[in-house]
């Protein structure tokens, strides 16, 4: 078998294709690349695509009752960013509906228009062999959900020059 080299994009149904986008634009720092009535693209990278978008007419909201998909996470590539983009955020009234520690990784939820989640976070390990390690200690076997914290709390320890080992060690 061969593994697949990347994840391309996600896509998701809304009756709300311009809000959709535009949001997404907005919390990713992206750029919409295409849309009409039934279809639209915005990537922040690179990529040609990373969310599309299918006008479906309906804007049910998913509920944790309903099966499907629970969120996706887009990871920053350093702490500064995650921060920055939170005040960012927070200046538009976009602020997130569920703030993290998962111990491998600093996680801040944001709820879509549409009521879908979206993670934006950092990694707390410098590789993948760190955190599956992680995964498998006590400490996560303890806890494997996380602490949440307060944003502006950490965004001013941050500001004050805490260290980023003490910000991403999970308390």
């Amino acid at each position: 078998m061969v593994a697949p080299v990347k994840l391309a994009h996600v896509v998701l149904k809304t009756g709300r294709m311009q809000e959709m986008i535009d949001w997404y634009a907005e919390v990713l720092d992206g750029r919409p690349v295409y849309s009409n009535d039934m279809l639209g693209f915005m990537t922040y990278d690179d990529e040609h695509h990373r969310v599309a978008f299918l006008g479906l007419g309906s804007s049910e909201t998913p509920g944790m009752e309903h099966t499907g998909m629970d969120h996706f996470a887009f990871t920053f590539e350093k702490l500064g960013d995650l921060v920055d983009n939170y005040k960012r955020l927070k200046a538009k009234d976009i602020e997130p509906v569920w703030v993290i520690n998962h111990g491998m990784t600093v996680s801040m939820y944001y709820a879509d228009p549409d009521g879908n989640r979206v993670e934006l976070q950092i990694d707390n390990f410098p590789d993948a062999e760190s955190t599956q390690a992680y995964l498998l200690s006590d400490d996560f076997q303890k806890n494997p959900i996380g602490v949440e914290f307060d944003p502006d709390e950490f965004v001013a320890r941050f500001e004050a020059g805490e260290p980023e080992s003490e910000l991403t060690k999970r308390p």
